[in-house]
């Protein structure tokens, strides 16, 4: 074999390399206009090497953001330097649909890149060479593993029966709020809330009755609650929210509009029509009190007067006058 034979067989090899191999080439004069496209780039775009040859890039990729991409470029042309791209920071440069069977649930292709400059026999730069990397199947697992760890974390603050925040972290929270009044002058409420003769239901209803109705209380607690108001389930069929911002006066309009609530619902199971009341109680916090727990005490005794009253009923909790 020839010279001349070895050298066009070695370009041959060096040609079908580029067209088969599973990253993208893509090759741009420095007025970003094509110049060659390899086989990876035709099969995800749908365009040809002769339908992009010499074609303006952004004039072809309009989701191609051009000021950020000319800043990335600028250095590699000016200071000869590589530059890369990540998928965490932009998920792609070209938008290729994902056509993965394993990560079918990326809508497209998430692309890593290298950027760097090709120069001329007198060492200017005169084009910048892009290999694109099809790293779908990383992020889509990156992106699966942080919503996971997202949902457990979820799961350590959340009461599983009533979706509710579980009462270690709703006490994280009233520790924050405690410590907070504690600096400043304002003023919160603690409401404490029991299902009345929840025992009766269960006894007479079963277990799965006494789940349903915790549920329906749990939703009426939620519907009547603010944006800034903080419930959890204290424990079994109690209770607690957490009034931020609000005196003592205000907080009473909202307990009592929970109790008128919950007294009017209906809860269907299995046929049946089953009808619950709360006993409520309410504490501001106030100076005296050095710790939270004596907070949750206080709304608690007003909890314990409304049982002892005839339930169905709001106490309210004041270190002046301890029932009022």
């Amino acid at each position: 074999m020839s010279q001349a034979q070895v050298e066009v067989s070695e370009v041959h090899w060096l040609m079908d390399m580029f067209q088969t191999v599973d990253v993208g080439l893509v090759v741009l004069n420095c007025d970003y206009r094509i110049q060659v496209w390899n086989g990876f780039m035709e099969n995800h775009s749908g365009l040809t090497p002769r339908q992009v040859r010499d074609r303006y890039l952004f004039d072809l990729f309009s989701e191609i953001d051009e000021d950020w991409l000319r800043r990335k470029c600028d250095p590699v042309i000016l200071l000869k330097n590589r530059a890369f791209t990540i998928w965490e920071q932009r998920p792609y440069i070209f938008k290729f649909r994902n056509y993965r069977p394993i990560t079918g649930s990326a809508e497209y292709m998430y692309q890593n890149s290298t950027i760097f400059p090709l120069t001329d026999a007198r060492g200017q730069v005169t084009h910048l060479c892009f290999i694109i990397y099809d790293v779908t199947d990383v992020a889509v697992s990156r992106i699966e593993l942080e919503s996971m760890n997202g949902r457990l974390k979820q799961l350590t603050k959340t009461d599983f029966l009533t979706q509710l925040f579980n009462r270690g972290h709703w006490e994280e929270n009233l520790i924050q709020e405690f410590k907070r009044l504690q600096r400043y002058q304002h003023k919160s409420t603690l409401l404490m809330c029991d299902i009345d003769h929840f025992k009766r239901i269960n006894d007479t209803f079963g277990h799965a009755a006494g789940d349903v109705v915790i549920q329906a209380i749990a939703d009426a607690v939620r519907n009547n609650l603010r944006a800034t108001d903080i419930a959890g389930r204290y424990g079994g069929e109690e209770y607690a929210v957490l009034l931020v911002d609000t005196p003592l006066a205000q907080a009473a309009v909202l307990a009592e509009r929970l109790r008128k609530s919950v007294e009017a619902m209906s809860i269907a199971y299995n046929g049946q029509q089953l009808k619950v009341t709360l006993s409520l109680g309410l504490a501001e916090y106030h100076s005296g009190m050095t710790e939270h727990r004596q907070w949750i005490e206080a709304a608690d005794k007003g909890l314990y007067q409304s049982k002892a009253n005839g339930r169905n009923q709001l106490t309210c909790y004041s270190a002046d006058s301890p029932l009022l």
